[in-house]
């Protein structure tokens, strides 16, 4: 047993999150991603029964956010609207991740077929039971200073 960590965050997801370097992304997106192909054999964490932002808030209090880049946290767009456009299921981790890291809580948002493309290039793939669409976020990982 380990004391102050989320139980959400099992053995799978732990060592991924501690293997990952500085720079690198972790996807965690909803029930509806194509998480098989587009990971194509890298790590493929399912969180089932768990939403996007339960989640989050998990992560989160383990992850340390890049502090070098100006949004740390990419969104997916929503298909046919404005760029500012954000569902329930984004507003939400929007105030998760301003809750997790003040500092770091302004978001990217990219094109749904660009958002595929650069999940493609993260280290892993955490998969959630989240419902809603658009639940789909890019998070990369960054230092911690002692």
């Amino acid at each position: 047993m380990l004391k102050n960590i989320d139980p959400l965050l099992n053995g799978e997801l732990l060592n991924v999150l501690r293997t990952m370097g500085h720079g690198d992304d972790i996807v965690l997106v909803d029930r509806n991603f194509p998480a098989a192909s587009i990971a194509a054999g890298k790590p493929i964490i399912r969180l089932d029964g768990v939403n996007v932002t339960q989640a989050a808030t998990a992560i989160l209090s383990v992850l340390p956010l890049d502090t070098f880049v100006d949004q740390p946290v990419t969104r997916m767009q929503v298909v046919g609207e404005s760029e500012s456009v954000m569902p329930d299921v984004q507003q939400e981790f929007a105030a998760i991740l301003k809750a997790a890291d003040s500092n770091n809580a302004e978001m990217g948002s990219l094109e749904r077929f660009a958002f595929y493309e650069s999940a493609k290039k993260a280290f892993a793939v955490v998969v959630t039971g989240e419902a809603r669409g658009y639940g789909c976020f890019l998070l990369k990982k960054g230092v911690i200073f002692s």
